[in-house]
């Protein structure tokens, strides 16, 4: 790994670690199509900040840490694990209805167990960022959440080659409040 991206894990562990310990708020599976035919799914464990900015009305800004296990399964049937941290950001309902709408937006970081992703695919680097817009509904008194995800994973440039890949992603979420 090189310098930039060990800073960068390194004050992301410390904001991270910052934070208020707080209880598991939630858990998500999520699966996607990517670029040559890639498969992906992962699962995943949430922590929800209890912060609320730019409130207008009934919507406000939250956000939530998202930790990440998955795989990736190229077009070739290799198999890529990816693990990931990422702080997401929300615009949702204050007192939510019973389908609340809502979008979100992140950036965060990967670290993928193989640079080959296929014969036409190679990334310079394991560290990877990782971006996602997204769009869902949480209903069925606030427990789930269904949503789509448009991700895009690259080195951000950090070395050459950086081709990056994009997924479209379905993603279920259960609240344990």
């Amino acid at each position: 790994m090189g310098k930039k991206p060990a800073v960068v894990l390194v004050f992301s562990a410390a904001v991270f670690a910052a934070v208020p310990a707080q209880a598991l708020g939630s858990v998500s599976f999520e699966s996607g199509r990517g670029n040559d035919k890639t498969d992906m799914w992962r699962v995943g464990w949430q922590w929800e900040s209890r912060k609320k900015w730019l409130a207008r009305g009934n919507w406000y800004v939250g956000a939530y840490w998202d930790l990440q296990l998955g795989t990736w399964i190229t077009n070739q049937g290799k198999s890529i694990v990816d693990v990931g941290l990422t702080p997401v950001f929300r615009l949702q309902q204050a007192t939510p209805s019973a389908w609340s709408p809502y979008m979100e937006a992140a950036i965060g970081f990967h670290n993928i167990s193989d640079t080959r992703v296929n014969a036409s695919r190679v990334t310079s680097t394991h560290f990877q960022y990782g971006d996602h817009l997204g769009a869902g509904v949480r209903f069925g008194g606030g427990r789930y959440d269904t949503s789509v995800r448009l991700q895009h994973l690259s080195n951000g440039g950090l070395e050459r080659s950086n081709p990056g890949i994009n997924y479209v992603q379905l993603r279920v979420q259960y609240h344990f409040q």
